[in-house]
């Protein structure tokens, strides 16, 4: 399931490209399909250890073309272990809610982002997110959890802040906000629970499938209730 519409944020074959929080890698591995020369970053050993393994399977079964190349990187948000400029596009997708400094957070990314490049943001957007912390204080109060609620134009002004500047947004995601109310409704650890066992059926089902009746109710309901917000911005320059 992607977040992130790598058309519009301008992705091409051969451009090096930084997955900020790649987490299990879900973007990481669409841009390495697509050509990219790809580094997962992320602060757990464990999951980019499970990345890396996925990389190395995705070249053996030739699901990517050649000279595309993808690597792993640990770190720290805050102080990416990257040269200025080094990277054509960035992609930070549900990562700045768990940080307490998002502004220095956003001012990596902009900085390891050469000038032209483009950078994609996604994050739990205000109104799905606002009844998911009214329906439950352990859907948030969680080590690593979510520690803002961002409205588009708090998301903007925080990235705006670093020099880059904003061409386009999204919201997507609108079948996933239901189920998100419904966990926290019922206890977001309830896992087999009938209602959020048969919804979660639902959801994977879709992501495999991609029926048109699915495909048509998420494209009325992203407006509405997308579960998040992608923001698109530029750094001024030319890209070399």
């Amino acid at each position: 399931m992607l977040t992130v519409d790598f058309d519009r944020l301008g992705l091409q074959p051969g451009d090096r490209v930084l997955d900020m929080g790649c987490g299990a890698g879900r973007h990481a591995f669409e841009m390495f399909r697509r050509g990219a020369h790809v580094v997962a970053f992320d602060q757990d050993a464990d999951e980019l250890g499970a990345v890396l393994d996925l990389f190395g399977a995705m070249r053996e079964a030739g699901e990517v073309p050649a000279g595309a190349e993808a690597d792993i990187k640990e770190g720290d948000a805050l102080a990416l272990p990257f040269a200025d400029g080094e990277f054509d596009r960035v992609v930070a997708a549900e990562v700045l809610e768990h940080l307490p400094d998002d502004a220095t957070a956003a001012a990596e990314l902009t900085r390891v982002l050469r000038p032209g490049g483009t950078l994609a943001v996604s994050v739990p957007r205000w109104l799905p997110e606002r009844i998911c912390w009214a329906l439950s204080d352990a859907y948030h109060q969680v080590e690593g959890g979510h520690v803002r609620i961002y409205t588009r134009g708090q998301l903007v002004r925080t990235l705006e802040a670093t020099g880059l500047v904003p061409y386009g947004h999204d919201h997507v995601h609108g079948l996933h906000a239901p189920y998100w109310w419904l966990k926290c409704a019922v206890g977001v650890d309830r896992e087999e629970q009938p209602l959020v066992r048969a919804y979660h059926r639902l959801l994977v089902w879709d992501i495999v499938r991609r029926p048109p009746a699915t495909r048509l109710a998420e494209r009325v309901l992203d407006p509405v209730i997308g579960k998040s917000l992608v923001v698109y911005l530029r750094k001024p320059g030319s890209l070399r």
